[in-house]
C-alpha cells in the first residue's frame, strides 16, 4: 500500500494555547495516536522541537556549511508528522481530517515517496 505523509502545521509565532486547552489537546493527539496504530495504519510519528533548536547544512563548492536555526524563517513550520499506510489518497485524507480535529491545527498529507 502507498504511504503518505501527514505534516502538522504550526504558527511559529504567537502564544501557545493555554494549558487547560493543551492538555486537552494532547489527549486528543494520544487517542488519534492509538486509533491510527489499532487501525493498522501507523507507521511512524512524532513531534518536533521548535525550529530555533535546528541547524541547516548547505553545500558550499566541497565544503558543507553549518549554521544554527532554520532553513527559512516562516509564519509556520513544521511541528510533528505521521506516516501512515493507507490504499489510496482518500484514505489518506481522511486520517488528516481527523489529524486535523486532534490537533486543532492545518495538516498537510503528502505521498511519501520510497
Amino acid at each position: 500500500m502507498p504511504h503518505y505523509l501527514l505534516s502538522v502545521v504550526e504558527p511559529s509565532f504567537g502564544d501557545p494555547p493555554p494549558p487547560a486547552d493543551l492538555e486537552k489537546i494532547m489527549a486528543q493527539v494520544d487517542r488519534f495516536d492509538r486509533e491510527m496504530r489499532e487501525a493498522g495504519v501507523w507507521v511512524f510519528s512524532g513531534g518536533l522541537h521548535p525550529p530555533a533548536t535546528a541547524s541547516t547544512l548547505r553545500p558550499k563548492g566541497e565544503d558543507v556549511l553549518v549554521s544554527d536555526g532554520p532553513f527559512i524563517e516562516g509564519k509556520e513550520h513544521l511541528g510533528g508528522f505521521s506516516i501512515i499506510d493507507v490504499p489510496d489518497l482518500d484514505a489518506a485524507l481522511e486520517w488528516g481530517r481527523k489529524a486535523v480535529a486532534a490537533t486543532t491545527l492545518p495538516v498537510e498529507v503528502r505521498p511519501f515517496r520510497w
